[in-house]
């Protein structure tokens, strides 16, 4: 991977945790840079995973997208749920 794909990755990555954090009702309570960290590392999951079940061409694909907004809603909830709340807020 260049350093040109590992940094749209890392934007694309921050888009789809804010996509995955719009599926998950509720406020989290959780910092922003948490919120893209956590769609970030959903997005390199979402597309392994769907590179070992078929959907990935290796090409943008929607089902692969779609996977990896899931993915990072589930992540989201992952870590809201552990996070402490009020830790993410400011006064």
């Amino acid at each position: 991977m260049t350093i040109g794909g590992l940094a749209a990755a890392v934007v694309l990555g921050a888009v789809i945790g804010v996509f995955g954090r719009l599926l998950v009702p509720g406020r989290p309570g959780m910092p922003a840079w948490l919120l893209m960290a956590a769609g970030v590392v959903a997005a390199f999951a979402g597309t392994g995973l769907a590179q070992v079940s078929g959907l990935g061409d290796g090409g943008w694909s929607p089902w692969e997208t779609l996977l990896q907004i899931v993915v990072a809603a589930a992540g989201v909830c992952l870590v809201a749920a552990f996070w402490p709340k009020g830790a993410g807020d400011r006064p």
